[in-house]
This record gives C-alpha cells, structure tokens and sequence, in this order.
C-alpha cells in the first residue's frame, strides 16, 4: 500500500476523500439527531432519513455527468456549493430562524450533490492507478469512508451532547473548503478510447477518438469512419449515454446482485437509519447516538483493511459468509440491548456485524473496475449505486413510522434477520455463489463464470 502513496493523484485524492467523508459524517449525525431533539418523534426521523438518502435513488442519473465532465472541476464544485448550503443551518441557529422544516430541506440538497462525488471518485481511481492496484486502492478508499466515519460518528455525539449539533455545521463547513482545495490539486487523466467489451452476447458500441486529443478529464471525441473523415452522426446525448450503461448491466450477474442488495437496504440499512436515534435513546441520548453510528463505521472499516488478504478467495462464498456471520452478530448485538441493557457489549456486537460485511462490499467495488471499460464506469457505477440505494429512503419511512408504534427493537431484529436471508439469497443463486475470485472475473456473464 505505500506504494500507492508514492503516487501524488492518488495520495490527494485520498486525503480529500478523508476530509470530505468527515465532514458527511459530522453532518449526518448532527442533522438526524437534530431532527429528532427538536421533534422527539421518531416519524419525523424516518421523514429525514428519506429525505437524505431518496437522491441515491438518482445517482444513475449522475453517471453520464460524470463520464461527460471534467472530474476535478466536478469534485471541486460540489465541495463548495456543499460547504455554503450546510453553513445554512448554523446563520438560520445564529438569527432565530431554526427549524426542523429548514433542517428537512437542506438535507436533501446536500445528499443531490454527493450523488456526483461518489461516481466521480470511483470513475477517476482506474486513471490514476493500475490494475492490479485496484483491490488494495480501493480497500483504502473504504477505510478512509469507514475510518473516518466512525471516528467522525463517535466524535459527532460527544460533541453535541458538549456543545449542540449547529456548532458541527460549522466544521462541517470548513472541511468541505478544505477538500475543495485538496481535490484541486489531483491531475486526473482522460479515460481511455472506448473498447469492444467480452461479454459473450454484449457488444459495446465504438467510440473512437483519434480525430483529436481530448483535454484533461474530457470525454472522448466524436466517432470517425474507418477513413478518418468525420461521421455524419452527432456525438451520442445523455441519455443514449445513460442506456448505454443501463444496456451494459442488463441480462448480467449484476442484477441480482443489486437485486439482493435493494432487499437488505431496505431491511437493514434505510429502517435502522431512522430507528437508531430513539434506539440510542434508550441508552441516554447524542453520546450513545454516536458510539453506536461509530460501531457500524468501524466494523466496515476494519473489514475493509483486511479485504486485500482475501481478494484470492472465491468472491462468491466469500460474500456468502460474510452476510452469514454479519447478522448473527447483529441479533446478539440486539440480544445484548434488549437483555442486558451494555452499552459497550451493544457497540461491540454492531461493530462485528459490519467487518464481514466491510470485506464483501471492496471486493465487490474492485470486481466492477476490474471488468467495466473505463469510458462506461460513470455510468455504470450510477446506475448500480442507484438500484441498490432506491429501498433505502422507503425503508428509512417505514423505519420511523414503525419505530413509533412499536419501539425500535422490532426494526434491529428485522435487520439482522434480513442480512442472513441475503446470505441465504447469494447461496441459492448459481451466478452468485459460484463467482470466483476478484482476479479472476473477465466477464459479468449470467453464469458467474470467466
């Protein structure tokens, strides 16, 4: 890994990643418990909860943006229009304007904006290092999202049970400037010609681009004939781009795969969003909050570190086990909630259930670089991050409304339970279980198979 150090892009793209995921965090925290502190209804969390995560439901939307667009200037932009629309919240605290409606509506402008963050990293990684670099990369990525999640989670809820969750606005503030500015040093090269994809009945369209040099981070240019006289045919429009990405997923092991994972964000990640504010409730408010967002982040953090030791292990069986053992620990984590009332037990519990779990989804990122042509990434990346993001805002509304009625410990069992059906999904579908190592994968064939 330090070899990836020594590679500038890489190391500041990195470090703006840090400093970008702490400010996320710092605000995810703050905003969720805000909004229930100010309403003490835990309806209103899972109101919130939609509301921040319904824009991952269009980050398919986003991909074409990203493959069109000069990535730095992209990540550039979003930090600062980020870093202004948060500094909203504590002005609004400062002149008496402060609501839970003013909290409710910065939120999802916020997340609409991160939906081309994420796309944008993940597109600019394969250009800036090599193959075979890739797992160990973006194992790195991971801890630096889980990492600093989990220590920016424990943090938020100390610090707004110390100071109130409008002085975090304003760090949050000034972390989205400081990763502006980290961004805006990392030279970013174009994608590569677009190539004929391998996958058997799928041929990706030809997109040539020796009629001219492309600028940094530019698309491609206009398709040219064989003769090199320019082609009567416009350059392709967004959503041509769009169905071309739609198009390269289709009829492959992608799709259940994004299938299963719809199911458990909707079971065990957008329900549990909006029921671990009054969970944490339980326990004595903002600190327990943190500490326990912090033990998600964590658990992912610690598997993320150990995901290049196995990325030579079948991704199938591997992806099995982890959801397997992750909601075993989830319901003993319960277990140790309900029965025991440990706060520490709780934390450690949550925090096992994650690191499997971590392991899975950098194998599974990795798996989608490896294979996908870089000109189709963007697209790509948005279109699954998209399907799989789209139950979790239904999940967080059901979360809340159900955690009113009838407590949050009903929601944390149903997650728990919904990773090992996840488990039991990966096992009964051929494609799935019998993927082979990371490596190892040429093709998103039905089958799973090279």
């Amino acid at each position: 890994m330090r070899t990836l150090f020594r590679n500038r892009d890489f190391a500041r793209l990195f470090a703006g990643r840090v400093v970008t995921n702490v400010g996320d965090s710092l605000y995810f925290v703050a905003a969720m418990w805000l909004v229930y502190e100010l309403t003490g209804n835990a309806a209103y969390s899972g109101i919130a909860g939609f509301l921040v995560l319904a824009p991952g439901a269009l980050q398919a939307f986003a991909g074409p943006l990203v493959d069109r667009w000069n990535i730095r200037r992209l990540l550039v932009g979003t930090q600062l229009v980020q870093g202004v629309v948060i500094a909203a919240l504590p002005v609004a605290d400062h002149l008496g304007y402060l609501s839970v409606w003013l909290v409710l509506t910065v939120m999802p402008l916020l997340s609409l904006l991160n939906q081309l963050v994420y796309p944008a990293q993940s597109a600019a990684l394969p250009r800036i290092v090599e193959k075979d670099e890739l797992v160990q990369a973006n194992s790195l990525f991971s801890l630096a999202y889980q990492g600093s999640d989990s220590v920016a989670n424990a943090l938020g809820g100390v610090l707004i049970a110390v100071v109130g969750a409008t002085t975090l606005f304003v760090v949050d503030s000034v972390t989205f400037a400081a990763a502006a500015l980290l961004f805006a040093t990392v030279t970013i090269p174009p994608a590569e010609a677009a190539e004929t994809s391998d996958a058997g009945e799928r041929e990706a369209d030809t997109l040539a681009s020796e009629a001219g040099e492309p600028g940094e981070d530019g698309p491609a240019s206009p398709a040219v004939t064989d003769g090199g006289e320019d082609d009567d045919s416009t350059e392709p429009g967004y959503f041509d781009d769009l169905r071309e990405g739609l198009a390269y997923i289709r009829g492959t092991v992608l799709v259940p795969v994004v299938a299963g994972a719809a199911f458990v964000n909707f079971a065990a990640g957008g329900s549990i969003i909006a029921a671990m504010p009054a969970f944490a409730d339980t326990f004595g408010g903002a600190g327990a909050y943190g500490f326990l967002m912090a033990a998600v982040s964590a658990g992912s953090f610690v598997g993320a570190f150990g995901a290049s030791r196995v990325d030579d292990r079948a991704f199938g069986w591997t992806s099995i086990l982890a959801f397997g053992l992750g909601g075993c620990f989830w319901l003993l984590g319960v277990a140790a909630a309900a029965y025991t009332g440990s706060l520490p037990a709780t934390v450690a519990l949550f925090a096992l259930s994650f690191v499997p779990i971590g392991v899975s989804n950098v194998l599974l990122s990795s798996m989608v670089q490896s294979v996908v042509p870089e000109h189709l990434l963007g697209r790509v990346s948005g279109v699954l991050g998209s399907a799989a993001s789209v139950s979790i805002p239904f999940g967080a509304l059901f979360g809340g409304t159900l955690t009113e009625a009838a407590g949050p410990f009903v929601l944390f069992v149903a997650g728990g339970v919904g990773l090992l059906v996840l488990a039991l999904y990966w096992t009964a579908n051929a494609g799935l279980r019998e993927l082979p190592a990371v490596g190892d994968i040429q093709t998103f064939s039905t089958a799973g198979a090279e």
